[in-house]
């Protein structure tokens, strides 16, 4: 009843819920209630002090990368939601609201599209707080609980890019970007063709080599 009273309903919910994985005995913190209503407190004011436009082609890499955040975000909190992980699908949506507020602070305008993304994810666990904006923010006259769960593009949820890790003989010797689906040849090449991986390759010679895709080279030399 004092959180209640303090903080609201919606802040007691999220906090219960973010308290760590679903079926673990966790302890209770005032500290971390308050971040909660924190955190609740900066999406009002993102949804509140934005101008709303339609949500056109992107055309910039900063409106892009997010219109790409708006799509993992979906998938994870779904997948999340159906698996219990209420911990860390919060934790994307929070990700995606200072991702939002960076676009915000440069552009001074949010696609409709995200700020409707952002409450449709973030209603399960705020409902209250999120049907007020639902209907002020973006003027819908039903309940946001009536409204379909957004959808995700699954093309839009993959890296053009992943850092591949190079290690020579077990430990962290460089890094390149490459493609998701960048070959065992391919990779090999171009790890050897990192300047600051050239001293190590010419200490021995390569014995073993291994491919761990999209993630990491090592090359064992001796």
């Amino acid at each position: 009843d004092i959180i209640l009273e303090k903080y609201g309903a919606d802040t007691l919910r999220m906090y219960e819920m973010f308290m760590g994985p679903f079926k673990d005995l966790k302890p209770w913190s005032s500290k971390s209630v308050e971040g909660i209503y924190r955190f609740l407190h900066r999406v009002w004011k993102l949804c509140d002090s934005s101008s709303v436009i339609p949500d056109t082609n992107r055309e910039s890499s900063s409106e892009s990368s997010l219109m790409k955040l708006r799509h993992k975000t979906i998938k994870k909190v779904t997948q999340d939601i159906e698996n219990f992980g209420f911990n860390t699908a919060i934790s994307a949506l929070m990700i995606y609201s200072n991702e939002m507020q960076d676009y915000l602070n440069k552009n001074d305008k949010l696609s409709k599209a995200d700020i409707e993304t952002l409450l449709l994810l973030l209603s399960p666990f705020a409902p209250h707080m999120t049907e007020e904006l639902w209907h002020e923010i973006l003027g819908n006259k039903e309940s946001i609980q009536k409204a379909s769960w957004p959808k995700y593009d699954e093309n839009l949820t993959k890296d053009n890019e992943v850092e591949i890790v190079i290690q020579i003989n077990g430990k962290l010797r460089g890094s390149f970007l490459a493609s998701p689906e960048i070959t065992k040849e391919e990779a090999l090449t171009q790890a050897k063709q990192v300047e600051s991986i050239q001293k190590y390759l010419a200490e021995g010679e390569i014995k073993k080599e291994i491919f761990v895709p999209g993630k990491l080279v090592n090359s064992v030399i001796t």
